[in-house]
């Protein structure tokens, strides 16, 4: 039979892992954002892991330091399943769109696809495309899993 101390320690060990990594999960997500020098996008979400019927909160930040242009309003921001589908894009002005170095944009998707139907369980990989000052594409991309 185990030592009374030894159980408790390892039941404290036990419970403060498991606390310790739920908020660990729930905790923003700061690494999606890092800054560096040139052409750079981030997307940032405030976790990866989304109940149904949630919004979803994306910041869109120009994390380099040369200005970015996008086609749009909806600064090429695009949502598809992991085999390529596209499920939503934001409705967008035709107008050009720029963002300064360390600018960000918020966007929500409140999982509903384009279609109109409601975004199912899964994987969805959320991209943003844009162009820096000499015209060569930057493109970012983050994944984030829809649950019951």
């Amino acid at each position: 039979m185990l030592a009374k101390s030894l159980v408790i320690f390892i039941v404290i060990g036990v419970v403060s892992g498991f606390a310790y990594g739920v908020y660990l999960m729930d905790v923003k997500n700061t690494s999606q954002l890092v800054f560096v020098d040139g052409p750079s996008i981030s997307l940032v979400t405030e976790k990866f892991d989304f109940k149904k019927g949630e919004s979803i909160k994306i910041r869109v930040v120009n994390s380099g330091t040369t200005p970015l242009t996008f086609s749009d309003t909806s600064y090429g921001l695009r949502i598809t399943g992991l085999s390529g589908i596209l499920m939503y894009t934001p409705v967008g002005v035709p107008v050009i769109s720029n963002l300064e170095p360390g600018d960000e944009i918020v966007l929500y998707w409140d999982q509903i696809r384009n279609d109109g139907n409601v975004a199912l369980e899964g994987l969805y990989k959320i991209s943003a495309k844009g162009t820096d000052e000499k015209g060569n594409s930057v493109e970012k991309s983050t994944t984030v899993t829809i649950w019951k």
